[in-house]
């Protein structure tokens, strides 16, 4: 597949919106809990695994293979009906407006609000027949923070976030989040266009929390995000095609990404990619079925058939991002062999440098620091 063939990355749109838009609650969930008993206890129960219709399908752009879609339409005899999102709060907007999807894909820490709030059915992994295939071998998941034995999500995907360059024009780095002031790459230097993972940047270099919402730390977090302000190029998400067209000689970017750009590239060793020593932000995708999903039967077979390893391998060729699925291991190996840095597995998620969910206060205090961050 050309760079021409597949112009966005996995999250080349992503613009992080406010939080507190969504009407957090005092527990910092952003979503209302099921408002009757009836509601949570069908939320609660047990999914008939058959075809019950379409499957209403909403995750970011261009992250299935197409192959992949087709296969199932034709196994099963149902159409694939994709809707896309552009961020995280972009999905539960939708979702706070009544719109119904069969599967969606949060990460980590929007699958806990979702769960908290009762917005999520429960996939009883006995009635996947690929399910062992994960939580046999992979114990993180067995009981994940995010989701207390994964009672309502089957994990998808795991990605980390580093530091992608142009070895061409800046030779080697450093190993540190210090990278991004480089005086050669100053004017073409791109964060993502994420507040969590901008705001992470200050974190992780003065040694605080990755989420911190305390004042005091939050001011030491922009003071320095501003003094990179005036060297930044701008705030963009789609590193894949900023280094590839030139755009970029730095650029914040997730190891997916770098990875599927690597195997498109015409010679990968123009490029780099490095996680900082202070620390790397981890992260994964689920899969989850909402609790209003009109084809719940549907969606557990449309689960069950992306874990065939074989369709798990196809797909990791294609969106550049580990599954944790057994036998899928060796693909990505030798996807990421020409970066070992973006590597990923499960036991980078032990580390624990997951973005987490706080209350409402804490996270319009992080709203407040990064629109001041982009503001200059």
């Amino acid at each position: 597949m050309s760079p021409e063939a597949r112009s966005l990355s996995r999250r080349s749109l992503l613009r992080a919106g406010a939080t507190a838009a969504l009407g957090l609650t005092a527990a910092g969930c952003g979503f209302s809990s099921a408002s009757d008993a009836a509601g949570q206890a069908a939320a609660e129960s047990p999914i008939d695994v058959k075809v019950d219709g379409d499957l209403v399908y909403f995750n970011w752009a261009d992250f299935v293979d197409p192959a992949v879609f087709a296969g199932f339409s034709e196994e099963y005899g149902v159409k694939v009906v994709q809707s896309n999102y552009d961020s995280m709060e972009g999905m539960a907007a939708k979702l706070n407006a009544g719109n119904r999807y069969d599967v969606i894909f949060p990460t980590a820490k929007w699958a806990e609000r979702l769960s908290r709030g009762g917005r999520l059915r429960r996939i009883d992994h006995g009635r996947l027949r690929n399910a062992e295939a994960v939580f046999g071998a992979y114990d993180y998941f067995a009981d994940p923070w995010y989701d207390p034995r994964s009672a309502h999500t089957v994990p998808f995907t795991m990605y980390k976030t580093g530091i992608g360059w142009r070895r061409d024009r800046l030779g080697d780095l450093g190993g540190s989040w210090d990278d991004l002031w480089n005086d050669r790459a100053k004017g073409k230097v791109f964060v993502l266009d994420d507040r969590d993972e901008v705001l992470a940047i200050g974190a992780l270099k003065h040694g605080l929390p990755l989420t911190t919402d305390r004042p005091g730390d939050l001011d030491r977090v922009t003071d320095t995000l501003r003094a990179l302000r005036p060297r930044l190029r701008g705030f963009s998400s789609d590193s894949y095609n900023n280094l590839l067209n030139g755009n970029a000689d730095m650029t914040q970017a997730w190891s997916g990404d770098m990875a599927a750009m690597l195997a498109q590239a015409k010679d990968p060793s123009v490029f780099g990619f490095e996680t900082a020593r202070e620390g790397a932000p981890v992260n994964s995708d689920c899969y989850a079925i909402p609790a209003d999903a009109p084809h719940p039967g549907t969606a557990m077979l449309f689960i069950d058939y992306m874990l065939r390893p074989e369709n798990v391998k196809r797909n990791i060729e294609y969106i550049g991002y580990p599954m944790p699925v057994r036998g899928t291991e060796d693909t990505y190996a030798a996807l990421v062999e020409p970066f070992p840095q973006c590597l990923v597995t499960a036991a980078d998620l032990k580390d624990d440098l997951f973005f987490r969910n706080g209350t409402a206060t804490g996270e319009k205090a992080r709203d407040a620091a990064w629109t001041d961050v982009k503001a200059g």
